[in-house]
């Protein structure tokens, strides 16, 4: 089933109060975080304060995820043993940062399954989210992608993938100085979304820190939406809303897209006639138009919307 992830509202697990804060947004889903909003020092107690906060509850309707520390770092084999020991039957995934190889799913997925199965938890329920932050990564995205039926989405990381090409700007999400013609981040949206496209994952994109500039917000995301985007992250309660308008279609294609397949499930039936395009008002509609419909409807399902219109088949 299709997880809604049009606002994935980031948590640094360093900070109890914060993580209480995320049970009354209205954010899809809730990550929280071990990695670079976490100081070394202070993750032991992070890993704590998030298995206490996913036991504790108060997330319902939310996917509940946990980024871990990348493979290359000390932290990670005791982030994801800590928190799916501690808490595992009450979480969705394990967000893995800095992915450069399918390798490191693999090693992720095998890891989750030795704890799934020594806990007495359901094998292969926790999910993975793989984050893609530099060109290593880009590179073998298709081979991420599959590597695990675990993994639920790619998601792209702005921050350290502009520092591993060595990109000119300072600002996250934004167009850096110079770039006057076109998006310089447009290849790897598309390329992360046609390797998540292909192999049937979400496509999620990252932050945007000026957290002050709802504005800039609505732009950048309006960018990654326009593109097919299933949501994009949120560093503040005041993006949250942003995003899940941005990430759900209008209330009038939503209502129009539930047309177009109500009508097309009739009309391609032998009370319809059994054919294959025909009008509906003025609008000719045939298969390619339910595949566009379904796409918009599926996206307002997964966000709870509800049609406010209906299909009538003409009277004989």
């Amino acid at each position: 089933m299709l997880r809604s992830r049009r606002s994935n509202l980031a948590v640094p697990g360093s900070s109890p109060k914060m993580l209480e804060k995320a049970k009354g947004l209205a954010a899809d889903q809730v990550f929280m975080d071990i990695e670079d909003a976490v100081a070394p020092l202070a993750k032991p107690d992070a890993r704590k304060n998030i298995v206490a906060a996913l036991n504790e509850g108060g997330y319902e309707g939310k996917v509940r995820s946990v980024r871990v520390n990348d493979w290359t770092t000390q932290w990670t084999y005791a982030d994801v043993i800590e928190v799916v020991e501690g808490a595992g039957q009450n979480l969705d995934c394990i967000m893995l940062p800095k992915v450069q190889t399918a390798e490191q799913i693999v090693a992720l997925d095998l890891l989750l399954t030795q704890l799934e199965k020594s806990n007495g938890f359901e094998v292969g329920r926790i999910g993975i989210e793989a984050q893609i932050e530099n060109a290593l990564g880009l590179i073998n995205v298709d081979a991420i992608a599959t590597a695990s039926p675990r993994v639920e989405t790619i998601i792209f990381g702005p921050a350290d993938f502009m520092a591993s090409i060595n990109m000119k700007s300072l600002v996250v999400g934004e167009q850096p100085p110079g770039y006057d013609v076109g998006d310089a981040y447009h290849y790897i949206l598309m390329r992360i979304l046609m390797a998540a496209r292909a192999h049937d994952k979400q496509a999620i994109d990252g932050p945007y820190l000026a957290i002050k500039d709802l504005e800039g917000y609505r732009r950048v995301a309006g960018r990654s939406a326009a593109l097919g985007f299933d949501g994009k992250w949120v560093l503040h309660p005041d993006q949250v809303a942003a995003a899940n308008e941005v990430f759900s279609p209008n209330q009038g294609d939503y209502d129009h897209a539930e047309l177009i397949l109500d009508a097309y499930d009739y009309y391609t039936s032998a009370a319809g006639g059994a054919r294959g395009a025909v009008m509906l008002g003025d609008e000719m509609i045939d298969e390619a138009s339910r595949k566009m419909a379904l796409v918009v409807s599926a996206k307002g399902r997964a966000a709870g919307m509800a049609r406010t219109t209906s299909f009538t088949p003409p009277e004989a």
